[in-house]
């Protein structure tokens, strides 16, 4: 078998190519020392886990095919959810409308970091924060990632019972949002729940 059919030869290729070691890799997984060793070695486990597969597959920037998963996955479902239809604080996925559901590529998902049951497409509404979001377009937010940091970063969060896409920080005093346009409304005043962080466009192009 070629190496580029052989998931244990690529992961062993990969990390050669990167001067990382299988000890250090096993251990970003969480797993023993001896894991990764294994695995290309003496071929146990005989299948990554799925999970170490999708890291390690997201940590080289490849397609966890490489890695050896079935070419015939099916590709990774997120709902896209109506987010007018609110049935109050932290209702974001339970208690709003799915509209459908949009089939993200399975390497995309993976290199964005998303997990099953942890992501929802909602589209943009208003004009705050463009040129980065106009009005209509769709994004997918990760639910896993709830927790800005003093550089700040574009986030879904719900102030009262809007909610609203902003750009938000950690200041010294707590959470800071701010839209991108500088002609938009005030943020409004109140507590600011964190629903998710955008990750990724689904736009045509213009």
């Amino acid at each position: 078998m070629v190496e580029g059919d052989d998931p244990r030869g690529r992961l062993r290729a990969l990390a050669d190519a990167r001067g990382d070691s299988l000890m250090a890799l096993s251990a970003m997984l969480g797993r023993n020392a001896a894991y990764l060793q294994q695995f290309v070695t003496r071929g146990s486990p005989r299948r990554l886990a799925a999970e170490d597969r999708r890291r390690l597959a997201d940590y080289f920037g490849v397609d966890e095919v490489e890695l050896g998963a079935d070419p015939g996955r099916r590709a990774f479902t997120v709902p896209r959810l109506d987010v007018a239809a609110s049935a109050g604080p932290g209702a974001f996925v339970d208690g709003e409308i799915v509209l459908g559901a949009e089939a993200l590529d399975p390497a995309l998902a993976a290199r964005l970091g998303l997990r099953e049951g942890m992501a929802a497409i909602v589209r943009v509404r208003g004009d705050s924060m463009q040129p980065g979001l106009v009005d209509g377009d769709l994004i997918v937010v990760d639910r896993a990632r709830r927790t800005p940091d003093a550089r700040g970063a574009v986030f879904v969060i719900r102030i009262d019972e809007a909610v609203m896409v902003k750009r938000v920080r950690r200041g010294r005093d707590g959470l800071i949002a701010a839209s991108d346009n500088p002609a938009a409304a005030p943020v409004p005043d109140g507590a600011i729940e964190v629903i998710g962080r955008v990750v990724w466009l689904m736009r045509e192009p213009r």
